[in-house]
């Protein structure tokens, strides 16, 4: 039986990789399709390992899954974290591991990079995220998380 491998992802991955966020994006999450060189520009500066980076699970030549970190400073610990936005695997290759591959290669760089904390968030109704994280010793946060579309108005 062939193993997966979770590595650091490279600009051969960018078309399949690109393919695979789309489906978290539009088929899981239900969230309007991104333009697909938007999404494969930042593909390319996770890249470059600066603002952050991202981790493919590849399976048998083929990319079943992936997990985004990026960096940021936390004012409270005035040191860098990581904040895992992503983490997803192909729902056929689910219940296998390798969304716990993908975590651990996430905590594994955020330890060996001496990032203070590494954070991430899941959508309310996402149960079975909910309890995978909490398997894994995941703290809920007593933090609400808000967003707003940025807009220039009057007064701005």
């Amino acid at each position: 039986m062939a193993q997966v491998v979770i590595r650091h992802a490279v600009e051969e991955d960018v078309i399949q990789l690109r393919q695979l966020m789309i489906t978290y994006i539009v088929v899981f999450y239900r969230y309007r399709q991104p333009e697909e060189e938007k999404l494969d520009e930042m593909i390319r500066i996770l890249l470059e390992h600066k603002e952050g980076v991202q981790f493919v699970a590849e399976l048998e030549g083929k990319l079943v899954g992936f997990a985004t970190l990026f960096f940021r400073y936390s004012s409270f610990h005035a040191a860098k974290i990581a904040v895992m936005n992503d983490l997803f695997v192909a729902e056929d290759q689910r219940r296998q591991g390798i969304a716990h591959k993908l975590f651990a290669a996430c905590k594994g760089y955020s330890a060996r990079h001496r990032y203070v904390s590494m954070i991430w968030s899941t959508g309310k109704d996402n149960i079975s995220s909910q309890r995978f994280y909490e398997k894994l010793s995941g703290e809920q946060s007593e933090w609400l998380t808000y967003s707003i579309n940025p807009t220039i108005g009057i007064g701005d």
